[in-house]
């Protein structure tokens, strides 16, 4: 189904709550869990850890037919160096995150896994005691990292190839192995795929940087590997054009309409594109940052009409409904998600949010993650 634009008319239902179709999933209102890292897994196998991150998705499907994005999960060990988040290259993590979306299906709902692989945000001392590289598109050091940290080494040709095909294995296992009904591409500016598209952390000279088509020249090989292993209609892409992370780009417009533009000539039924608004604040998740001029998602949008569009980004209800019915958006919630899962009947009902305890999104218990309850509404009606 193509969606573009307002969906309500004739109909007292806000576009919102109103169903929608992206590539094979039937969807029965336009509200989606936002990819969200929660460093739940175990710390050198890269396990979810059970039953806890399955209770976790399983409450936020509490409203059938919502659309579940997991959080970022990595392609390969190579490809991590990070300790506590998830994989999903080998057979143990298959099994995990099996029984996950056996879960979320038995809700009615639909989930894709976010692919990741880390790059220059890795810690090299985590790769280095598994014996791989710390590697990126350029040998540009994070300006955080301690001064007697080495940079990472710029990847060569041969490794950007391979990693292409990780993503393909990854995407295979999560779609035909672990039941995910898609795969998104995490393409936000700290990590691998965000850095080759972003003219400060990709500085190479050859066809895979140095202008506009260089940088995205891997991100789009990357797309055309998963659509060839799991097909078009099971992909998305997360973009994130406005968080300029250490060393970005002042001029994202150019580059990623570009991305966009090529990426909707060579697939043109996607499942969807997703993309993070300008406000989104990284240094403060309290408070939204003030757009500068000309800052927009709308020159993406139009790019990629009449195909789904995502946004995220620091919606109230009102801002959603608004942005549903005006551009046919799906919309995204991050915090609002981890404190309500009940969220898609709270927002319909207008029913007060609870506020997230910041303090524990990196923590690794229950506590803020499956202890926020569900609306006294929302049981009354499942009564």
């Amino acid at each position: 189904m193509e969606a573009v634009g307002p969906t309500s008319i004739g109909s007292d239902l806000p576009a919102l709550f109103q169903p929608i179709a992206i590539g094979k999933i039937n969807l029965k209102h336009r509200i989606v869990l936002a990819p969200l890292t929660r460093v739940r897994a175990t710390t050198k196998t890269h396990l979810p850890v059970l039953p806890l991150v399955k209770t976790y998705y399983e409450q936020r499907a509490s409203v059938p037919g919502t659309l579940l994005i997991s959080e970022a999960t990595v392609i390969a060990e190579e490809a991590c160096g990070w300790d506590g988040v998830p994989g999903i290259w080998n057979d143990g993590q298959v099994k995990v995150w099996k029984e996950i979306t056996e879960a979320v299906h038995s809700k009615g709902c639909s989930m894709f896994l976010q692919l990741w692989a880390i790059g220059r945000a890795a810690r090299p001392k985590i790769l280095s005691e598994n014996e791989h590289p710390y590697i990126a598109p350029s040998a540009v050091k994070l300006s955080k990292r301690p001064v007697d940290e080495p940079p990472p080494r710029e990847m060569a040709v041969e490794e950007i190839k391979r990693y292409c095909r990780l993503f393909a294995e990854a995407a295979k296992r999560a779609v035909n192995e672990a039941g995910f009904d898609g795969v998104e591409v995490h393409g936000s500016s700290p990590y691998l795929i965000g850095q080759f598209l972003q003219e400060g952390s990709n500085i190479r000279e050859d066809e895979y940087g140095g202008n506009i088509e260089g940088r995205s020249k891997f991100p789009l090989e990357v797309v055309d590997a998963l659509v060839e292993a799991v097909g078009q209609d099971r992909v998305g892409v997360r973009l994130t054009p406005w968080t300029n992370y250490d060393f970005g780009t002042d001029k994202p417009i150019p580059q990623y309409l570009h991305f966009v533009s090529e990426m909707a000539k060579a697939h043109s039924k996607l499942a969807y594109l997703h993309m993070v608004e300008p406000r989104h604040n990284p240094s403060d998740w309290k408070t939204p940052r003030v757009p500068k001029e000309g800052e927009s998602n709308d020159v993406f949008r139009k790019a990629w009409a009449p195909r789904p569009f995502i946004s995220c980004g620091c919606y109230t209800r009102e801002t959603a409904i608004e942005t549903a019915e005006r551009k046919g958006d799906l919309i995204a919630f991050g915090q609002a998600f981890i404190a309500n899962p009940d969220l898609p009947f709270r927002l319909e009902k207008n029913i007060s949010l609870e506020k997230p305890d910041h303090s524990t999104f990196y923590t690794p218990d229950a506590k803020g993650y499956t202890d926020y309850p569900l609306s006294k509404e929302f049981e009354k009606n499942q009564a």
